[in-house]
């Protein structure tokens, strides 16, 4: 999730119960790890004229902070709309710093929703709906031919794109990268609710 001018590679990640997170969590300052990659291409498109709409829900916004930093960074005359969903603002990695982002650079849009703040300590004034074809319509509004971009467990990727469908988004501008391997309980229950939405 390092952004190209960063010079140290991060990575986020969700600790839950399972052998890689144990691992992890036990590494001791100074550890050496082998890293095998990077793998993909989900990375920014060239063409300026096109804006980016990013879809994110929860952990799911690492491959995208990447992009974010790389375009405020250089600039980029990408004008970007990051759709972040979580549970609750709690739950919302980077949230601070992708609402600062949004404050201070004019080409990146922020549209979030919280969807269980039934359970959140904190308030939140803005949306509480799931990511659905109306909800992307009306977030995308004023951005130029967009590429889309979703990441994030398999079910919960086709459920983005069963919503760009119904948002009347050609499977032709949208990419997405899947990762493996993450379906808890938790990003489950996500991916059942947004199949819901």
């Amino acid at each position: 999730m390092s952004a190209p001018f960063e010079g140290e590679l991060a990575v986020a990640t969700r600790m839950r119960d399972s052998a890689y997170k144990r691992a992890l969590g036990a590494l001791k300052p100074g550890a050496s790890v082998r890293i095998d990659g990077p793998f993909g291409s989900l990375t920014l498109h060239k063409n300026p004229a096109r804006a980016a709409v990013l879809i994110a829900g929860g952990i799911g916004i690492t491959p995208f902070m990447s992009m974010v930093r790389h375009a405020a960074h250089e600039p980029l005359d990408h004008r970007i709309a990051l759709l972040y969903s979580n549970r609750r603002p709690e739950d919302a990695a980077y949230f601070d710093e992708l609402v600062g982002l949004g404050k201070s650079h004019d080409k990146f849009r922020l549209v979030a929703t919280m969807t269980d703040m039934a359970k959140s300590a904190r308030s939140w004034l803005g949306d509480r709906r799931f990511i659905d074809g109306p909800f992307i319509k009306s977030a995308i509004d004023g951005l130029d031919n967009p590429i889309f971009y979703v990441a994030g467990p398999p079910a919960l990727v086709e459920a983005a794109k069963q919503a760009l469908a119904q948002a009347g988004v050609d499977e032709d501008d949208i990419r997405s990268e899947e990762f493996f391997g993450y379906e808890t309980a938790a990003l489950k229950d996500e991916a059942h609710s947004a199949e819901a939405a």
